[in-house]
Order: structure tokens, then C-alpha cells, then sequence
């Protein structure tokens, strides 16, 4: 026989760190004997860093006794000294106590006197094999900013499932999925969704972890979310939606993507553009030539001044795209909420080369 107590699940114990609350965790000792009852002590060698309730006791015959195990953080600091595998060890002191009486659990803890575990005396056995895995929002937020993937997956491993770990925000409002975008990792992506990550969570600002990996040009990542059944069209709390984000950003792959994937090609922003408008205004051709191939309509106007397409390309003077937008079958006469053509505004702006091409209109066909 090598112990009295077997240590439930496993001998390593999470505690949780999560901001304003205590971080604590639990160990349940199950005495295997079948007829004794047994004494134990729990100790840890750095007794300022916890507080472990109860710390002695006696266990019946068969049965198990569980232990809080309560984290003192270093002053001023929001994680532990060392994450997420703890150095500091426990020695857990076990001894058979034939005939000793088990009282209520309220008055047996801390009775059992320091000289039960004394050799001299008896056959006490010393277990040195707890240890301590910290896990939390905290932790996993520091360890995807840091890139540590497997790492992440053994604290994802060791959190409970009812806290939806894998969920969870940094002290910035940035959910896991976001940060690891933000890292270009889509190892980590890959991971977080093996353990069901929320595809339609959103960060401070209300992007989604689609809009944010498209608005970065992010084709892999942007990848498994979409394999992942990540919503392409733009929620009410985001002013853009993914498929403006790319074409705003002149990311043609990945609008590639979302357009393969059923992203609905004019669908509008928050301000009524759609991703035309957008890839128009920042000059990106490869954009706007895939978006016409999907047959985005060139006559929407925009709620704000009415503009179309047409209207942006000959403010911004793009001869290139205006020619572009009128083969396309542009109609060069509509007019904005100001009364104005896009020769008007051509005009208007001093944009000679722009307002001859429109001037000469269906001649470029």
C-alpha cells in the first residue's frame, strides 16, 4: 500500500483568478481504506500565499472530505507569480487512526493534533504531488496575447464548463477570438473553436471576430469562422458590416470569401453605403471589379447625401473607376439629394479628365 488518500479528479488543482473575486479552488481526498478511519494535514511550504480550510482532519472509511484552497495575489497585481503552472508545492500528511471518533464536519476540522503525523509514532505517509494550475478570464486573456497555445489549451482543459472559459475578455473589452486576431494567430483561432468559442461575440467596440479578421485581411482566419457558421451580414451593433470592412480595406480575398459564402453584396452600413460605395471611395479596383462580377448594383444612393457609386468615383477623381462604373452600365444622369450629377460634381471638384469621361458617358462602352 503506497497511500491512505487518493486525491479526486487529479492531483492538480485550478484555482480561478477572476477580477474583484476570491481566487480559490477545491481538492476532495477520498480515504481508501475500507474499515480505518484516516488522519490528514495539508500544508503549503509558502503559507503567506494560502489558506486552505480545513487544513487537518479525519476522513471515514471510504469517504471523502473536500478542501478550499483559497489564493493570496501578490500586492497590487492582478495575476499570480508565476502562470499558469504554480512552482509552490503542498505536503499532504495521511495516517490510519484506528478507533478515532469522525464528528460533525463543522467541529472536526483543525483537531487533529500536530504530533499524529509525527514517524515516531506511527506509519505517516507524505504525498508531494498537488499542484496548483491557475485558469480564468485574466489568465487566458495574458496567455493568447502572449501566444502560448498549448498552454491555453491546458487551462482550457481544467476549467469548469458552466464559466464558458473559452468566452472569455480581457481587461479591454476584447474577447479571446478578437485578441487572437489580433495576433495574426490562427493556430489559436483554431483551438478557441474546438472548444466552441462564441463566433458571434463582440468586442468593446461591437465588431464581431468576422468583421475584425476581415478589416485585417485575415483570409485564414477569416476561413474557419465561416466554417464555423460566422454570420456574414452586419449586426445592429456594428456600423460596418464584414463585407464593407474588407472592401473598404481593399481585402479582395477574403470579400472573395464572404461573397462565396452567401454575404449579400449590397447590403448597406449604418450610414446606408454599401461595399461599392466603399471600395469606390478608397480607389480599390480588384474590389470594386469583384463586387460588379457578383452584380452589385451600381444606382444605390447613400442616405446621407444620395450619392451613387458614380457621385463618389467622380469626387475623389478616379478617371479609372468612373470609366469602370459607366462600362458596367453606371447611369451617369442620376442625380443626389443636392440635385447633382456625377459630371456636376466632377465639375464642381475641378476634376478635368473625370467630368470629359463622363461627359462622353455611353461613347466609353
Amino acid at each position: 500500500m503506497d497511500r491512505l488518500i487518493k486525491v479526486d479528479p487529479t492531483n492538480t488543482v485550478p484555482i480561478r483568478i477572476e477580477p474583484g473575486q476570491k481566487c480559490h479552488g477545491q481538492i476532495t481526498l477520498r480515504n481508501v481504506m475500507y474499515t480505518m478511519p484516516v488522519a490528514f494535514r495539508l500544508q503549503s511550504l509558502i503559507k503567506t500565499r494560502y489558506t486552505l480550510k480545513p487544513q487537518s482532519g479525519i476522513i471515514s472509511p471510504l469517504s471523502t472530505v473536500t478542501i478550499e484552497i483559497l489564493y493570496n495575489l501578490p500586492l497590487g497585481s492582478t495575476l499570480p507569480h508565476s502562470f499558469p503552472h504554480s512552482e509552490d508545492s503542498f505536503l499532504l500528511h495521511s495516517v490510519v487512526v484506528p478507533g478515532a471518533t469522525v464528528k460533525e464536519p463543522s467541529s472536526m476540522f483543525e483537531s487533529v493534533p500536530s504530533d499524529w503525523f509525527t514517524a515516531k509514532k506511527k506509519q505517516v505517509f507524505i504525498d508531494s504531488g498537488i499542484k496548483i494550475i491557475f485558469v480564468g478570464s485574466l489568465i487566458l486573456a495574458q496567455l493568447v496575447h502572449n501566444g502560448s497555445i498549448d498552454e491555453i489549451r491546458e487551462v482550457l482543459e481544467h476549467s469548469e464548463h458552466t464559466w464558458k472559459a473559452v468566452d472569455s475578455v480581457d481587461q479591454n473589452g476584447d474577447t479571446l477570438l478578437h485578441v487572437a486576431i489580433s495576433k495574426s494567430r490562427p493556430d489559436i483561432v483554431q483551438l478557441l473553436l474546438e472548444f466552441n468559442a462564441d463566433v458571434e461575440s463582440k468586442n468593446r467596440t461591437g465588431e464581431t471576430p468576422l468583421e475584425s479578421a476581415c478589416a485585417s485581411g485575415e483570409e485564414l482566419i477569416v476561413e474557419l469562422l465561416l466554417a464555423h457558421k460566422a454570420n456574414t451580414e452586419r449586426t445592429e451593433s456594428s456600423s460596418l458590416g464584414a463585407i464593407h470592412l474588407s472592401a473598404r480595406e481593399g481585402r479582395r480575398e477574403v470579400l472573395r470569401l464572404l461573397l462565396l459564402k452567401g454575404a449579400s453584396v449590397d447590403s448597406l452600413t449604418k450610414d446606408g453605403y454599401t461595399a461599392l460605395h466603399l471600395a469606390v471611395r478608397e480607389g480599390s479596383r480588384d474590389c470594386a471589379r469583384l463586387l460588379l462580377a457578383n452584380n452589385a448594383r451600381t444606382d444605390i444612393r447613400d442616405s446621407r447625401d444620395g450619392d451613387t457609386c458614380l457621385h463618389v468615383a467622380a469626387g475623389v477623381g478616379d478617371e479609372s473607376m468612373v470609366k469602370l462604373l459607366l462600362n458596367k452600365g453606371a447611369n451617369k444622369d442620376v442625380r443626389n439629394f443636392n440635385g447633382k450629377t456625377a459630371y456636376d460634381v466632377a465639375a464642381e471638384k475641378g476634376h478635368a479628365r473625370v467630368f470629359d469621361a463622363l461627359r462622353l458617358g455611353d461613347g466609353l462602352c
